[in-house]
């Protein structure tokens, strides 16, 4: 997946068909992304520049990014710059991932006007660079300094040096015996410090992948894996070396070239066969990298965005878990009310025998349970009498406090089983559509107070084309996982406020409901006619897909209810796909 020195030239290589095309617009989508749009010979492009570390690369793109309302500083200094300029050319030198565009404009006074755009794909220190005709920086993405351990000055007015590099260059070398030379030193080390024969050392173990790549510039460590995988070379031996080098000049040279992609490891790499020609008018490596990048994208920031509200899901979830918790604790104090209330009583009936002075405790007949002895500890601090009052006043407390905590326990179960069945649709989401639905829903929740940033509307939220719409309203955003079986339709909501939709508004009274039994899941509708009779199979395979579509998915014997939809509500003012239900019957998967 490395964008490196030979995709670069590749790309270079099929980007110098855009020269004479002209700049009319820019956009920065975000901070390490700009878009430069092209017109020429009666059609337009979209040329993409990312700086990202991970994803540093350039090519053509065809598809759309949602822009900041107002430009930022560097997106209107290159449209100051560069809108109305034509490319004069594009280019790279030896292998660095450096790409040139030459740009030339002539002003009213027919004075011609020359700019460099300097687009440098280096991981960490990528950059996009603005300069003059004599290499005088004029902008760039990202300013650095030497004083602040950079190893070049890059900020306006700064004069632009080519990256120093301490690796060779392979489009230096004659023949493959300099190749070899380069080579040979870590491989003759190799055998000495391991005490092996040539005729047994795998590549693998040599690591040559990393040895090439540390060697020479441009040339990444997983594009030579690729290259040994693709030329089944398993020992190494010099005939080996040789013909690595002969197939890394013909791809260099883009003899027969064409872009693979090993769905194993998902890394793209260069090649030369003779199977499917690569004709770089037609842009190909650009194009397969714009979907590449742009899935692989999408991809990171599904599972970023997922794991985020998870997580954020998780700790309230964990909070109201521990409230759980102290409540039960309270509660199990209040058991013990009651016998305060007795003591209070036994020592009011009794305190003309009491002694009038603070004692630490009295033994008194208990005359609710056969006039039997109990002992009574007392706060020697105050008189008998001050103490009743005291066990009074904390019977009174723990009364109060139990039907307080009783309701507070039931809002937080409620709480709870919602949370549970949040982190359910979040661990069942596949799109970014979906996690969107279900930040929209929880924004509504008052306990979400703290909700992270949205964040899913940015360059990368891909706008999905419209479904089917199932519902009865067309304006209705619904559209549950369908399925067919046996000529019988069967619905399943993919989240709390689809399965609302699903039971409440589109089923009929007389579709069967299902749902798992105190486990969190989809709601699942059986379409069914008026008095129509449901084969026991049918019911069977229905609860199979509301257990797949549930917590307890990978679990067995689960039970499952299910009731005609008439017999289901909603309580007024309940969380989201939450419903009670009568008559109902239980099926085990």
């Amino acid at each position: 997946m490395a964008f490196d020195g030979i995709v670069t030239k590749a790309i270079t290589y099929e980007l110098k068909n855009l020269i004479g095309f002209k700049i009319d617009k820019v956009f920065e989508p975000d901070k390490n992304t700009i878009i430069f749009g092209l017109y020429g010979k009666g059609t337009n492009f979209n040329l993409l520049s990312c700086i990202s570390s991970n994803n540093c690369r350039i090519h053509l793109t065809t598809h759309q990014f949602q822009n900041p309302f107002s430009a930022p500083n560097f997106c209107m200094s290159l449209r100051k710059h560069l809108i109305g300029m034509k490319i004069k050319d594009i280019y790279s030198k030896d292998l660095e991932r450096i790409i040139f565009i030459d740009l030339e404009n002539s002003d009213m006074f027919s004075k011609s006007i020359r700019k460099k755009l300097i687009i440098e794909l280096m991981g960490k220190h990528s950059n996009i660079i603005l300069a003059d005709s004599n290499d005088i920086i004029i902008n760039s993405m990202r300013h650095t300094f030497i004083e602040k351990n950079s190893n070049r000055d890059i900020y306006p007015t700064a004069k632009y040096y080519f990256p120093e590099t301490q690796k060779r260059s392979f489009l230096s070398l004659n023949n493959f015996d300099e190749f070899y030379q380069l080579i040979e030193p870590d491989f003759t080390n190799y055998l000495l410090k391991n005490n092996q024969n040539i005729s047994d050392l795998s590549i693998s173990n040599f690591g040559l992948d990393k040895i090439i790549s540390n060697t020479f510039n441009g040339i990444s460590s997983s594009f030579i894996k690729n290259l040994i995988n693709e030329l089944n070379l398993e020992y190494l031996s010099k005939d080996a070396l040789l013909e690595i080098y002969n197939k890394i000049i013909e791809i260099i040279n883009l003899s027969n070239i064409n872009i693979h992609l090993n769905t194993v490891t998902n890394d793209y790499y260069l090649y030369s066969d003779n199977n499917n020609l690569h004709d770089f008018k037609d842009f190909q490596i650009n194009y397969f990298l714009d979907d590449y990048y742009f899935e692989k994208e999408q991809n990171d920031l599904f599972k970023n965005y997922k794991n985020t509200f998870l997580n954020y899901i998780l700790s309230i979830l964990k909070k109201y878990e521990k409230r759980l918790v102290n409540i039960d604790l309270k509660l199990s104090e209040c058991k013990d009310m009651d016998k305060y209330k007795l003591y209070g009583e036994l020592i009011t009936a009794n305190l003309y025998k009491m002694p009038n002075y603070n004692i630490k405790e009295i033994k008194l007949e208990n005359y609710y349970d056969n006039n039997k002895e109990i002992t009574i500890n007392l706060n020697d601090r105050f008189s008998p009498s001050y103490n009743a009052k005291l066990f009074f006043k904390k019977y009174s407390k723990l009364k109060n406090a139990k039907a307080i905590v009783n309701i507070q326990k039931v809002e937080t179960i409620e709480e709870i089983n919602y949370l549970e069945s949040v982190v359910y649709e979040l661990n069942s989401c596949q799109t970014l559509d979906d996690i969107t639905e279900i930040y929209d829903e929880i924004s509504k929740n008052p306990i979400f107070s703290n909700l992270p940033a949205k964040g899913i509307n940015t360059k990368l939220a891909k706008k999905s084309p419209k479904s089917k719409l199932l519902t009865k309203n067309k304006n209705a955003k619904f559209n549950p996982i369908k399925y067919i079986v046996d000529g019988y339709t069967i619905l399943v909501g993919r989240n709390n406020v689809e399965n609302d939709y699903l039971t409440c508004k589109f089923a009929r009274k007389n579709d069967i409901w299902f749902h798992t039994k105190d486990i969190p899941g989809s709601h699942v509708i059986l379409k069914v006619e008026l008095n129509e009779i449901v084969s026991d199979n049918i019911i069977y395979e229905a609860a199979k897909l509301a257990v797949k579509h549930s917590k307890a998915k990978n679990s067995s014997h689960t039970p499952v209810d299910y009731c005609t939809v008439s017999d289901v509500k909603k309580p007024h003012g309940s969380k989201p796909g939450f419903v009670i239900y009568k008559n109902n019957k239980t099926i085990y998967i």
